[in-house]
């Protein structure tokens, strides 16, 4: 068996690829990652083949101007967005074809990303598509609305479904792209459906693998069997990884600090977020690693009780520290939740309140704060919980049990196998 693995986004979305990617070696199999070419060497590290996509999409969605519109009004978000797509014309175009030229080996299966042309590259190559998702925003469901739509939580259970509509919607806004790139590269003629991912060209279901662990999220009871909620697919934790002297010397020189990283999603004021934490990590009493990452916390001078660092493995950090604050997204959410780790989760956009809302539903974090009301008090009071309820404390580390039993990767690799020989 031959599988594309098609992906696209931040870290967070790439690296379930490149789990499932390694366990499809395991089993014997042949797997490429097509990714944004910002993740080669990242996925090198790993030895899995890899086709580079660009990473024009990406690039755009971390603008400043989209940044500062996080923290804007409506109508200024708007307008961003607006100018976004204007824009986004030309990146879509690049990244379909830079998607295709990665099918060149002849896959027998394309497992991709919800945001990809993964369907289509599929139907070209008459295989089947399976439909890869790092989160719960694509399958229609009763139970919960879309994870990307935000909606006020007094809606009557009743407008759920509909939240799903609107996301297909909003992903049509790129749809002239992909219609052109289908019929004047893939050759493929229009027709009813076709930018629907859960759904093959012949009408019958596609099947669904969920990379996340319904001790976390359960299966919504009115999923079709076709969806398969398999457990998160995380690489083995870095065995080999020595942290610099500097960090080494700051872990042993006191209690555990506090993690705290936004990744790539920070509003359009750096330095202030940054001293927001500051200020509230000095008001909570504990000791702090601050993470940049993409999100490039800005700060000139550190206390003594503060290290900032750009990029550690979170495998090796998150069991080393007392509690970590976040952005909300679902891949640091869940290395918080395999760590066995209290969360306070400060979401900004798509699934990100989703995600910290579960968390405080589960138990193992404080109420959410929206970044854009994140003040230093309120912060401050959420640390101070996380690293002090011990109620907390034992939930974060019997949930992060349970998610270590699983084998996502490996359960995900199941449900292929079967794929493929039915199709044969």
């Amino acid at each position: 068996m031959n599988v594309l693995l098609l992906a696209y986004g931040s870290l967070g979305d790439i690296q379930p690829f490149v789990a499932l990617g390694k366990a499809l070696e395991q089993a014997g199999y042949k797997a490429v990652l097509a990714a944004p070419a910002r993740f080669e060497s990242y996925v090198a590290e790993h030895d899995l083949p890899f086709s580079p996509i660009s990473d024009a999409l990406v690039e755009l969605a971390d603008s400043a101007e989209l940044r500062a519109s996080r923290e804007g009004d409506a109508v200024q978000a708007g307008v961003a967005w607006l100018d976004a797509l204007r824009r986004g014309k030309d990146a879509a175009t690049a990244v379909l074809e830079d998607s295709w030229a990665a099918a060149a080996f002849g896959p027998d299966l394309v497992v991709h990303h919800p945001i990809t042309a993964g369907q289509h590259i599929a139907e070209k190559l008459r295989v089947p598509s399976v439909l890869a998702s790092p989160q719960t925003a694509y399958v229609p469901t009763d139970a919960f609305p879309c994870s990307l739509i935000s909606v006020p939580d007094w809606l009557p259970p009743a407008f759920n479904r509909f939240t799903y509509t609107l996301l297909g919607l909003s992903g049509r806004l790129l749809s002239k792209p992909t219609d052109r790139w289908r019929e004047q590269v893939l050759g493929l003629p229009r027709r009813r459906g076709q930018h629907d991912p859960l759904r093959q060209p012949d009408g019958r279901s596609t099947t669904v693998l969920n990379a996340f662990s319904p001790h976390v999220f359960p299966p919504a009871p009115d999923w079709p069997e076709s969806v398969h909620t398999t457990g998160y697919w995380f690489l083995p934790a870095a065995t080999d990884w020595t942290p610099p002297p500097a960090l080494a010397e700051f872990m042993h020189a006191g209690a555990p600090p506090v993690c705290v990283t936004f990744g790539s999603t920070v509003g359009g004021d750096p330095r202030r977020l940054a001293r927001t934490v500051l200020d509230a990590v000095r008001l909570a009493g504990v000791r702090a690693v601050l993470v940049s990452g993409w999100g490039g916390m800005q700060l000139d001078e550190l206390p003594p009780e503060v290290m900032l660092v750009d990029h550690v493995p979170f495998d090796w950090l998150f069991p080393r520290v007392s509690a970590v604050v976040h952005h909300g997204g679902g891949g640091t959410s869940a290395a918080a939740v395999v760590a066995g780790r209290p969360q306070v989760g400060c979401p900004v956009v798509a699934d990100q309140p989703q995600w910290a809302r579960r968390m405080h539903h589960l138990g193992v974090a404080p109420p959410p704060i929206p970044q854009r009301v994140l003040t230093t008090r309120a912060l401050a009071e959420a640390i101070h919980l996380a690293v002090t309820d011990p109620g907390m404390a034992r939930r974060a580390e019997r949930l992060g049990r349970l998610v270590n039993a699983e084998r996502g990767a490996e359960a995900a690799v199941a449900v292929l196998e079967k794929l493929v020989r039915r199709k044969a």
